[in-house]
């Protein structure tokens, strides 16, 4: 296959490498063939092993102009409009992604965000309006530059779920609270090139407010609390092999003392980090210890993702204080301050990583 005219396909398909992702939407509309090969999951390991890849991190941000005032039918109160924003580490390249489809008052409250492949799929939230649960989902393409709606969550429209992603192709959701405020142990698996929901086993434990994430090759559902509990955060962890497609034994003490589950992450270098009285913890042999004081700009901790032995986190001094970027690299714990302009100074909410 000819990929640029008189030159040889390997040839063609070294400058197709080299071509930035954000240019892709570009490049694929231009060319059939370029599109198949861009698409194809060869080009991408290709892509990373010749280090060509940019890490960008997706997030839920607040707009940091004045909040403007939303009036719904059963709720009054002034807070401040979500949009989706973009940022490169590496180049310090900040940028607003197209709104979702039909969500001109911004994204909803407390979605989730959540990177698989070339994709981020937006799940559920609540109405900016009404503050009405949602189950809504939506799938942006970042090949294409295109948002299309996914099939809904199956079941009661869940909130505060956790969620995370092989990074392939499937999303994994657990927990949450129903309606009614009864905190749930149901999951189910997303496939987001097929559209398709599939539901897991249930969970040994309700939890509502967990925390999710892939460690150790298993989908992790960290802490939460059940119906009972009403927000007062347990110990314990779950881990699911998606191979086996079982649940493992509950780990009783995975915290040593009540926890909210918020801030733990995988490093991307094997190990699990937690924000936690003012310092980053580090998961060594099932204990949790010190690997560095959170720098005090970052008092008020409101997001935390990580990839390839660093860890991002944003935050502020205080309440209605711009918040702040830093990165920590796990290797040596030195922290860097990263500058972000005052439109991308927002409280996060949620967020993810892609590596394009």
């Amino acid at each position: 296959m000819e990929l640029i005219p008189s030159l040889p396909y390997d040839i063609g398909l070294e400058c197709l490498i080299r071509v930035p992702y954000d240019n892709f939407s570009s490049v694929t509309s231009v060319c059939r063939n370029w599109k198949l090969q861009i698409e194809l999951p060869e080009f991408w390991k290709l892509r990373r092993a010749t280090g060509f890849t940019r890490q960008v991190i997706l997030m839920a941000q607040a707009q940091t102009d004045d909040p403007k005032l939303k009036v719904g039918l059963s709720k009054y109160s002034a807070f401040p409009v979500y949009r989706l924003t973009l940022y490169e580490p590496d180049s310090g390249y900040w940028a607003e992604l197209p709104p979702l489809p039909g969500n001109s008052d911004g994204l909803p409250m407390f979605c989730q965000l959540v990177g698989v492949g070339l994709s981020l799929v937006v799940i559920g939230g609540w109405n900016p309006i009404t503050w009405e649960p949602s189950n809504a989902v939506f799938v942006y393409n970042f090949v294409t530059a295109t948002w299309r709606r996914g099939a809904e969550m199956p079941g009661c429209r869940r909130s505060f779920f956790g969620c995370a992603s092989d990074s392939e192709q499937t999303v994994y959701v657990a927990g949450g609270h129903d309606e009614e405020k009864n905190a749930l142990k149901s999951a189910m698996a997303y496939d987001v090139a097929s559209d398709e929901w599939v539901p897991m086993p249930d969970m040994a434990s309700e939890r509502d407010e967990c925390k999710c994430t892939f460690y150790h090759g298993k989908f992790h559902v960290i802490g939460g609390y059940d119906t009972s509990m009403q927000g007062r955060f347990g110990t314990t962890a779950e881990s699911f092999n998606t191979s086996t497609w079982q649940w493992d034994p509950v780990a009783e003490h995975f915290f040593d003392y009540a926890t909210c589950p918020r801030t733990c992450v995988e490093g991307g270098d094997g190990k699990l980090y937690l924000c936690r009285d003012g310092d980053v913890l580090v998961l060594r042999d099932s204990t949790w210890q010190v690997a560095a004081a959170i720098p005090p700009e970052l008092r008020n901790v409101a997001f935390v993702t990580a990839w390839r032995g660093k860890i991002l986190m944003t935050g502020s001094m205080g309440f209605n204080e711009p918040h702040n970027t830093y990165i920590l690299d796990l290797q040596n714990y030195t922290w860097t301050k990263m500058d972000a302009p005052v439109n991308f100074s927002g409280h996060v909410q949620s967020g993810c990583c892609l590596e394009m």
